[in-house]
């Protein structure tokens, strides 16, 4: 029979309530929800960059660099590697991704071609462990090892490379502060960026293309710095720039060895703050235990000797090492602005970019654009929901009534969700909400001319009612099934505005399947008790 138990009314009238208490601090006049909990008043939905503007941006991952860095890189670990062992060699030569070196004796050769191996891990886990390695060896007639980068791991870097940049920008981006960034990979180097809200794109563009790579190196004290500006640099050192200045003049560059003896991706942390003797804002520290160990070794081995902390092949500071420095944590001291040492923070926190990235398109989208569009997208809501209103009265009478209620409050749980989800509404996502309206009384019609189908083959007014709630359901479920397996597809094959839309569109069928089956059903039950009607007119 038609009945609603008692537990399953309290859940239904909890559920209605919760969702109409998130949704009124938006329908409330700013002075009224300023005097409400801030927990509370501060429920709203986020809304997207189309909507509340921000900052969009195409960023172009420049692969080369990271292939031109690893080159030398290996270069260098060749050199120290065949050195360590006493092996001699010259005539050293690189290109975009090949290494050769000439060994002078041909006796050392098998120990230098060992080296070379140590040195070239295998391109992948798994079927190409220890199969497909990171560069073709080959060994001439006249004693030339040369290294070439393999395409499988060029391919496999490149995808590496891209993905940890999606990474690293997500999580500068979080330390910023903002709300549902939107980062998506387009094509095989690029990065698309957008962020609602943001009102210093500048600040955020200047942050994403610091790659933020920092470096532990020594300074090469012997090197002659005038030569070295004139070109001569002596072989294994560079010459680099020093940020800051020095009694109001720009300080000169510093000559500092190439090798890194302690890697910035060993950091765990580092937080802005204030020296405690000068005052000025520094950025304090601390490596894992990996690092922690390599640092306190170099201090170890290297007191009184300077070493430079490099960011982005720019000397901050290069103090002297007056002592073992042990416990894995440091100062980053210089002439930072308060904000320069926070942004410095965020960018280590989050870790250095596995390659530089470039700009290829910027642009702002204003606020009164997402103005526009929340109100003609409020309009067509509500337009939306008014005619079908409209429709279902003028068709089912008070039981189009009672669907209009439902309708209403399918609306509000709808808003409620994506309020506590935390979900994005953009556009897309309010044509799904639009469309969710008319689609949200399908089951209701479905009801309603089955109960007339009942009464039509002579059924009584309470067993048309049970019947019609009861025979329906199957194509009800049936229908909504349908529905939201295309919204999740959609969702998962689908980008940007697509998932808007997907999101929108799923969760206002789930809503739309709970208001008509369980909020209507319990409508007509309290009418029927209360009115007790001799006659059903639907």
């Amino acid at each position: 029979m038609l009945q609603v138990s008692l537990w399953v009314r309290v859940v239904v009238a909890a559920i209605l309530l919760g969702a109409v208490l998130v949704v009124m601090p938006m329908l409330l006049p700013d002075g009224v929800r300023s005097r409400l909990p801030a927990g509370w008043a501060n429920l709203s939905v986020t809304l997207g960059l189309d909507l509340q503007g921000g900052s969009d941006m195409l960023l172009e991952v420049q692969l080369d660099e990271v292939q031109k860095d690893k080159i030398e890189s290996m270069l260098i670990d060749l050199r120290h590697g065949l050195r360590k062992a006493g092996i001699a060699f010259d005539k050293t030569a690189i290109t975009s991704d090949t290494v050769s070196v000439h060994i002078t004796s041909h006796d050392g050769l098998d120990q230098a071609r060992g080296i070379v191996d140590s040195l070239n891990p295998s391109a992948g886990g798994g079927v190409l462990s220890g199969v497909a390695r990171q560069y073709d060896v080959s060994v001439s007639a006249d004693d030339r090892i040369t290294m070439h980068m393999t395409d499988a791991y060029k391919k496999q870097a490149q995808n590496d490379i891209v993905s940890q940049s999606m990474e690293v920008v997500r999580k500068r981006i979080d330390e910023l502060g903002t709300r549902e960034p939107s980062i998506e990979r387009q094509g095989d180097d690029r990065i698309v960026v957008q962020v609602p809200g943001l009102k210093d794109p500048t600040r955020l563009l200047k942050i994403l293309q610091t790659t933020a790579k920092m470096t532990f190196q020594l300074v090469d004290e012997s090197a002659d710095l005038a030569a070295a500006e004139k070109g001569v640099v002596p072989i294994g050192s560079e010459l680099l720039e020093q940020q800051g200045q020095r009694n109001g003049a720009k300080q000169p560059p510093i000559v500092v060895q190439k090798r890194v003896l302690v890697a910035g991706d060993r950091l765990t942390d580092a937080q802005a703050g204030f020296d405690q003797q000068t005052g000025r804002p520094d950025v304090n520290f601390k490596f894992d235990s990996v690092g922690a160990r390599e640092f306190g070794d170099v201090t170890k081995d290297n007191v009184g000797h300077l070493f430079a902390i490099v960011l982005d092949k720019k000397v901050i500071t290069a103090p002297r090492i007056e002592g073992v420095i042990l416990g894995g944590s440091g100062q980053i001291t210089g002439n930072f602005t308060p904000q320069e040492a926070n942004d410095l923070a965020v960018l280590l926190r989050a870790g250095a970019l596995p390659a530089p990235l470039k700009p290829i398109n910027q642009r702002t989208v204003s606020a009164t654009l997402g103005s526009d569009s929340i109100v003609a997208g409020r309009y067509s809501t509500l337009a939306g929901l008014v005619l079908v209103m409209l429709f279902m009265i003028g068709r089912y009478g008070l039981f189009g009534v009672f669907a209009d209620i439902a309708l209403t409050f399918n609306l509000i749980l709808l808003v409620a969700i994506l309020t506590l989800l935390g979900a994005t509404l953009t556009l897309p996502g309010i044509a799904g909400i639009v469309l969710t309206m008319g689609m949200a009384v399908d089951a209701n019609v479905l009801i309603y001319e089955r109960i007339r189908e009942e009464q039509r083959n002579g059924r009584g007014m309470i067993a048309s009612i049970d019947a019609g709630f009861r025979r329906a359901m199957a194509t009800i479920v049936d229908a909504n099934a349908t529905h939201l397996i295309a919204s999740l597809i959609l969702f998962e094959l689908g980008s940007g505005p697509v998932r808007g839309f997907a999101v929108t569109l799923g969760l206002g069928i789930i809503t739309s399947f709970f208001t008509a089956v369980m909020v209507t059903r319990l409508i007509v039950v309290m009418w029927l008790v209360m009115r007790r009607p001799k006659v059903l007119a639907i």
